[in-house]
């Protein structure tokens, strides 16, 4: 993707939606299949039908109209401002055609042989997700001879464009009635594209393009697909891309060994950001080494953290003191009530308490810093909690999202560490993804929620 201009501000969706403000005078020009809206059929929940909404917190809705069969084509296409114009912060359920070809358009991609699906964000407080709830059942009214199916992520989860939940929701409920979806004949249709334009004017998103970039289908703005316009080219795509990292070694420098040589008692202190991979570090690279890990998430405070380091260099063991963020509570608790832990060892003065142990106790120190930046980190987060493939997730401990706050706190009270405070070593431990072709494809995808 490139980009000739800067965006200096996001357009509204309603910025797309032309002579939204005027009367459809060629309206009664046009048979009303094309051009009815929702007068007399808000009531009505003629042939759509909610299903049962899908996920452990039932947080993505699930409907469909008529009977929509399952085949190797699939039709993806956003509603708000591409099949309807959006009407966000509408307090009724009145609602437009985006253009009046949408509903013929609609009509031949069934009988060209697609299922059509539609897959919305919908993050809405209660009242206004009723009502957006409530005008659904109208808009399938007017398309009362096409099936198709609906899902609306409702929470910023698995489920939420440009997560890919409700890709992997869609081919599970049709690998059940035996049909593999052909992703190359599939395609997506949507207006959060990236699209930039003169004047620093800008989509509002590219949520859309990056969920069909995901799940590798091809991708059409609603002005391409339904008005066939061509193809808008000035494409930036905001946020953390992986492609970005620098190839490095797993740590520097390389010239001495991970492992002293001979072996010696010592404390290591982690340091850096959540979700930078110090548990799986220290699993593959230390444990087998003999070395005992100490966590505050684990013994909830530093005074039992310092306790336990005293018990393993008595025992004539060698210590770890890092996190282990595997949170358990629910997360508006957690967002609520959360208070920054300091076992990321992200200061001096955390860092000392352990220094001052270490010479007290006559042995080495060292300090391992995981350099990662807060965007990767926080990526690593969302494909830990989202993310990753089935496989692995089925296999691998459930984990939490860490709340955004760990990763804000962290940096407005990170320290650089020095040898000045008393480490005999500092080493600089990379990020370098270990997994196979799947698991890199997945951790690999755009992972952005916007608002966190």
């Amino acid at each position: 993707m490139s980009s000739s201009t800067t965006s200096t501000g996001p357009l509204k969706r309603k910025a797309f939606d032309a002579d939204s403000s005027q009367p459809n005078k060629t309206a009664k020009k046009i048979h009303p299949f094309f051009t009815q809206g929702t007068k007399g059929l808000e009531q009505s929940q003629g042939s759509f039908k909610w299903l049962k909404s899908l996920g452990p917190k039932s947080t993505c809705l699930h409907g469909v109209n008529l009977e929509p069969p399952s085949r190797t084509k699939v039709a993806f296409l956003d509603l708000d401002g591409t099949i309807i114009k959006s009407n966000l912060g509408s307090k009724n359920t009145s609602w437009e055609w985006w253009r009046p070809q949408v509903p013929g358009a609609l009509k031949k991609l069934h009988e060209d042989g697609y299922s059509i699906v539609i897959v919305s964000n919908q993050a809405l407080k209660s009242a206004a997700l009723k009502t957006w709830r409530d005008k659904i059942p109208s808009i399938a009214a007017s398309l009362s001879t096409i099936p198709f199916r609906l899902f609306a992520a409702t929470a910023k989860d698995y489920y939420r464009k440009p997560m890919i939940g409700i890709w992997m929701e869609l081919k599970r409920i049709f690998n059940e009635d035996g049909v593999e979806i052909d992703q190359s004949s599939s395609f997506f249709v949507g207006d959060a594209a990236g699209r930039q334009y003169a004047g620093g004017r800008s989509d509002f998103s590219g949520t859309d393009r990056k969920w069909a970039l995901n799940i590798g289908i091809a991708f059409h703005t609603p002005e391409e697909w339904f008005l066939g316009v061509p193809v808008h080219t000035n494409i930036k795509l905001e946020g953390f891309q992986v492609s970005s990292l620098p190839e490095m070694p797993l740590y520097t420098p390389t010239s001495l060994p991970l492992i002293p040589d001979p072996r010696v008692v010592e404390i290591v202190l982690f340091v850096g950001y959540p979700s930078l991979g110090k548990t799986s570090f220290y699993s593959r690279y230390l444990k087998p080494a003999g070395y005992v890990h100490v966590n505050q998430d684990v013994l909830g405070s530093r005074a039992k953290c310092i306790l336990g380091v005293e018990q393993a260099l008595d025992q004539g063991l060698s210590c770890v003191v890092g996190e282990n963020h595997r949170f358990v509570t629910p997360f508006f608790v957690r967002l609520m009530f959360y208070v920054p832990p300091d076992n990321t060892n992200r200061d001096a003065q955390t860092r000392k308490y352990y220094v001052d142990l270490a010479q007290k106790r006559q042995v080495s120190v060292r300090c391992f810093h995981f350099s990662g930046s807060m965007e990767l980190a926080w990526h690593n987060n969302l494909y830990r909690a989202f993310n990753m493939p089935p496989s692995v997730a089925a296999r691998e401990p459930k984990r939490d999202l860490v709340p955004y706050l760990a990763f804000t706190s962290y940096k407005g009270a990170f320290e650089e560490p020095e040898l000045s405070e008393g480490f005999s070593e500092i080493r600089k431990i990379n990020w370098v993804f270990e997994g196979n072709e799947e698991e890199r494809r997945h951790w690999s995808m755009w992972m952005q929620l916007e608002g966190r």
